[in-house]
């Protein structure tokens, strides 16, 4: 259960870095509550996997789940280049991610 905690955290997080594109700065106020109750589900999720899973491993896969997603989502909805690095880059984090599960 811990597992499906944590990839859901990271799921909160992703939509909490890209609903802070969309705040402009907090100054609109949909966006804004999207934003924070995002960030606090996500935090939340993370302490309940945290529970069980060791600190190290938790946080690094919650926060290569936020980076790899953000980057993907960055890229299909904000424009941003899709360079043959910057995806090779994200391949990384996905391996790592997988590479931390593996070891747990």
């Amino acid at each position: 259960m811990a597992w499906i905690y944590l990839v859901l955290a990271g799921l909160f997080e992703i939509g909490w870095a890209i609903g802070l594109k969309y705040t402009e700065g907090f100054t609109r106020l949909f966006p804004s509550l999207f934003t924070v109750l995002s960030m606090f589900v996500s935090v939340v999720l993370l302490g309940l996997a945290l529970k069980t899973l060791p600190v190290g491993t938790g946080y690094a896969v919650w926060t290569g789940i936020g980076t790899v997603g953000t980057a993907l989502l960055g890229i299909y909805l904000l424009g941003e280049p899709a360079t043959v690095a910057r995806l090779a880059c994200i391949g990384l984090i996905v391996a790592g991610i997988l590479g931390l599960k593996m070891a747990t």
